[in-house]
C-alpha cells in the first residue's frame, strides 16, 4: 500500500521553468557514475540561479543568486547521492531528479526504485524525523557521525536545518516487482 509522509503533492502545479534529468539503467552501474551526479547537481544550481537577482558590483550586498546556486547544488547533490546509494540497480526503472521553479519556491522531486528492506529502513527514519525535534535529532546525529556510527542521514538533516527545506516522501510498492518500492522525495525551498 502506498504511504506518504509530510505534505506530499502527487500533481504539482504547472511550472513554466523546470528541468528533469533521468539516469536510466545501463551497462555501467549507476553507482560507478558517481561524479556525474555532482555535475548534474551543479548544473541545476547554475541554471536556476540565473532566475534570481544578483548584484556583483556591490561587494557588501547579499548575493541571492549565489545563495540560490549553493542551496540548489547542495540539496540536489544530497538527494541524488541518497537516491543512487539506495537505488536497486537490478530493475529497469529509471532514477530521476526534477526541479520546478515557482514564484515563491523551488520544488525538488527525486524518484528511485529501492529494495523493500531498504525502503522500510528509510521509512522508519522518516517517521522518526517527523516525530522528533529537529535540533535535538541533528545534534544526536552529529554525535553519531563523530563516533563513526553509520546511517546518520546528515544530508537530510542539513537540508532541513541549514536550508530550511520542507521534505515529503512517497513510498509506492510496485505491483510488477513486489520486492521493489518506488521512493519519491520532495524538497520545498522558499525562493
Amino acid at each position: 500500500m502506498t504511504q506518504t509522509f509530510g505534505d506530499f503533492v502527487d500533481q504539482l502545479p504547472v511550472s513554466e521553468e523546470y528541468l528533469t534529468i533521468h539516469f536510466s539503467p545501463a551497462s555501467t552501474p549507476r553507482k560507478k557514475r558517481w561524479s556525474n551526479y555532482g555535475l548534474s547537481a551543479d548544473f541545476l544550481g547554475d541554471y536556476f540561479a540565473t532566475f534570481f537577482p544578483g548584484d556583483e558590483s556591490d561587494a557588501g550586498s547579499i548575493d541571492k543568486r549565489g545563495n540560490v546556486k549553493a542551496a540548489v547544488s547542495y540539496i540536489a547533490n544530497e538527494l541524488l547521492e541518497n537516491t543512487m546509494k539506495y537505488s536497486d540497480e537490478t530493475t529497469n526503472l529509471a532514477v530521476s531528479i526534477s526541479l520546478y521553479l515557482y514564484d515563491e519556491k523551488l520544488v525538488f522531486r527525486v524518484t528511485n526504485p529501492a529494495e523493500l528492506n531498504v525502503a522500510l529502513k528509510y521509512q522508519t527514519f522518516v517517521q522518526k524525523l517527523i516525530s522528533s525535534d529537529i535540533d535535538e535529532l541533528y545534534s544526536e546525529q552529529l554525535e553519531q557521525t563523530a563516533l563513526g556510527m553509520g546511517g546518520s542521514h546528515m544530508g537530510i538533516l542539513t537540508m532541513i536545518n541549514d536550508y530550511d527545506a520542507k521534505l515529503a516522501w512517497k513510498f509506492d510498492p510496485q505491483p510488477h516487482h513486489p520486492e521493489i518500492v518506488q521512493i519519491t522525495v520532495m524538497a520545498h525551498l522558499e525562493a
